[in-house]
């Protein structure tokens, strides 16, 4: 199986010179606002292959000058990928571990009754594929109570100062800005110590472990201890690290962001792939450190950039506030600021339409969506039976509407974002309709149900009957919200993807059989459009899954004659949303079409007051932001100059 298929999306959008210079001089330019030297790499496979290669070299370098190299080696997500590369590199003769002492950065819920150990996921994924000898493998002392914790920190100290100190540390940077399970407000001279996990380390550690619950204390080297190795190495993958590595890396230093501390060490690489870096200034605001390689994406991108910095819509910028602002580049190509603002003006007005499936008998040479065939077959995946009403019900009505066939093809069935209150809840009710009409089958099989889910831990939904009872409370309200939107019942498809339904958390890998079964619905209704998520920043990594299925099948099919008259779409919604430069096609909503998709949004009640996950601090679920995102973008697209709409839903052209 083909891999890391979705970083086709933003490679036509990123000059490779913003992040492979060619020379010394030219990324010294690039990276004047980074104050922590950063690697950046095209995908996260090959960013974990430069990371090992540095480690091996260090390890190399010690062993030669002292016999002996000391490491403190992390436990989150992204540098697991760095092991596996250093396992290569030991089957390949590379690097020896023979003469490395290692020294665990975390180890979770000492003090606590729990079996999940950091320990024995490194040693599973890494120390025991390699030839480290037992006894350098240091780690904390798992029984230890809370009142020894303080004495164990301390002697574990001693322990890298008796090894020599700490010659390398690899460890990664999390999406809340941390290192180790240093967590936001950890203090700059932190010393090794038992801390109290926040929710997101708690849902990293419970989803490294498929468990539904993790412990809510850890023991971790501080910031301090961190800072006093030789080197250290920090990874960061995936979009949602963007914001808090480039905090890390431009913003200033402060306790709320740990990882920014690394900026006062003075030999620390970070190494990210382009998703992560995706913030920074040279790939995100280019012009600001170097001349551009301008192309329509990176001017529409800074002339948003330069409203915002003014204040002013597109048709009144000046050449002044080019100028004032560093884009003359852009002058001088075009000639005027009126040439320029016009292009960028006619561009984005070009990407509004109300006619998501093309307008019949229209010119659409400025069209986001080709006029024929008309009618379109229509097909929309959803990872959950709630991410299509939720992320673009008010296109889905549109294209209805106007008489399209639209097909929506639900993915997964949901069953762990729906709270076990919601199901007792369905179990009653199911219990007394099944009392009144098969009294003598009821009673057996609902007591087995609710003496589950009396006996588990709040969420532990690995019983098939559990998962399958919340999965159809899902189902049907959807159902109920394609009705609201004008979908028929016959129109969806219940996919039941294994990688979700055959692992007993949800969270299994994709598979060929996955793929089949993408493959195999859009063989049978070659659609004209297909619609497909691409919010992968989903903390439980569903939408990731479900995505990657797709791309993969779409990989497969792109040779087949009907695709070449079929165009995908990507939407966003639940955990994101897309920047104004990035939007191919803006559908927008008036007010009472606004009002009729939150009313297919209330038809998942399992979802409007006590669904299980929460997007921010202040408590907000995911439909709620994303009707704030909806509005949101609509008061941009207002303030560039265009016209003014309630709200407005987005998309990007996938090119397989």
């Amino acid at each position: 199986m083909k891999t890391d298929l979705k970083s086709n999306i933003k490679f036509h959008q990123v000059s490779s010179r913003y992040y492979r210079p060619e020379n010394e001089i030219e990324l010294a330019s690039l990276t004047r606002y980074e104050k922590v030297f950063t690697k950046v790499m095209e995908s996260a496979d090959e960013g974990a292959r430069e990371a090992a290669l540095d480690v091996a070299s260090v390890i190399n370098q010690c062993v030669e000058k002292k016999g002996r190299c000391v490491i403190g080696f992390g436990s989150g997500r992204y540098v697991f990928k760095v092991y596996d590369e250093l396992v290569k590199l030991y089957f390949a003769d590379k690097v020896s571990f023979a003469d490395v002492v290692a020294f665990n950065l975390s180890e979770l819920g000492l003090g606590d009754d729990n079996e999940l150990s950091l320990h024995q996921l490194i040693h599973n994924q890494f120390y025991a594929k390699v030839d480290i000898e037992p006894d350098n493998i240091h780690t904390f002392n798992k029984n230890a109570t809370i009142e020894d914790v303080h004495s164990l920190c301390k002697a574990y100290e001693r322990e890298i100062i008796d090894a020599g100190g700490l010659d390398l540390v690899l460890c990664d940077l999390t999406n809340d800005g941390s290192i180790a399970y240093n967590e936001p407000g950890s203090a700059r001279n932190s010393a090794c110590r038992l801390i109290m996990l926040g929710s997101d380390s708690r849902s990293r550690a419970a989803e490294a472990f498929q468990s539904d619950t993790a412990p809510k204390t850890a023991v971790t080297l501080g910031i301090g201890n961190i800072l006093s190795a030789s080197k250290i190495i920090c990874v960061a993958w995936e979009e949602d690290s963007a914001i808090a590595l480039f905090n890390a890396i431009e913003g200033k230093m402060t306790d709320l962001v740990p990882a920014s501390f690394l900026q006062v060490h003075n030999d620390v690489k970070i190494i990210a792939d382009l998703d992560a870096a995706s913030r920074l200034t040279r790939i995100s605001y280019p012009w600001k450190v170097t001349s551009c390689e301008w192309n329509d994406n990176l001017i529409r991108r800074a002339i948003v950039w330069l409203c915002g910095q003014t204040g002013k819509p597109i048709l009144k910028l000046t050449n002044k506030d080019y100028n004032d602002y560093g884009l003359s580049e852009l002058v001088a190509l075009y000639d005027s600021a009126y040439n320029v603002n016009i292009k960028i003006f006619n561009d984005l007005q070009h990407t509004i339409t109300g006619w998501p499936g093309g307008k019949p008998n229209a010119d659409d040479t400025y069209r986001p969506e080709r006029a024929e065939p008309h009618p379109k077959r229509v097909l929309i995946f959803s990872p959950h039976p709630d991410d299509v009403v939720v992320s673009m019900g008010g296109t889905v009505r549109r294209l209805v509407q106007q008489g399209h066939d639209v097909r929506i093809a639900f993915q997964t069935d949901g069953d762990v974002a729906v709270s076990d209150e919601d199901l007792m809840r369905n179990i009653v009710l199911a219990e007394r309709v099944m009392n009144h009409f098969k009294p003598d089958m009821s009673h057996e099989f609902f007591e087995t149900i609710l003496s589950k889910v009396n006996g588990k831990t709040p969420n532990d939904d690995t019983d098939t009957n559990v998962r399958f009872f919340k999965g159809s409370i899902m189902l049907s309200e959807a159902l109920m919200a394609c009705r609201q939107m004008g979908v028929p019942r016959e129109n969806t498809y219940d996919l039941r993807m294994p990688f979700y339904t055959d692992d007993p958390h949800g969270q299994g890998k994709i598979t060929d059989a996955d793929i089949a079964v993408i493959q195999e619905l859009i063989t049978q209704v070659k659609p004209h459009q297909i619609f497909i998520d691409n919010d992968l920043v989903d903390p439980h990594d569903t939408h990731v899954r479900a995505h990657s299925s797709i791309i993969h099948a779409l990989d497969n099919l792109k040779n087949e004659e009907f695709m070449n008259d079929c165009r995908v779409w990507m939407y966003r919604g639940q955990w994101g949303q897309w920047d104004v430069d990035q939007v191919e096609m803006a559908v927008p909503m008036s007010p009472e079409e606004f009002s009729d998709k939150r009313d297919a949004i209330l038809k998942f009640q399992s979802q409007i007051h006590d669904a299980p996950f929460r997007t921010s601090a202040d408590g907000k679920l995911s439909w709620q932001r994303s009707i704030e995102r909806n509005r949101n973008l609509a008061e941009v697209y207002q303030q560039l100059g265009l016209a003014t709409y309630e709200a407005i839903e987005a998309f990007v052209q996938y090119r397989p």
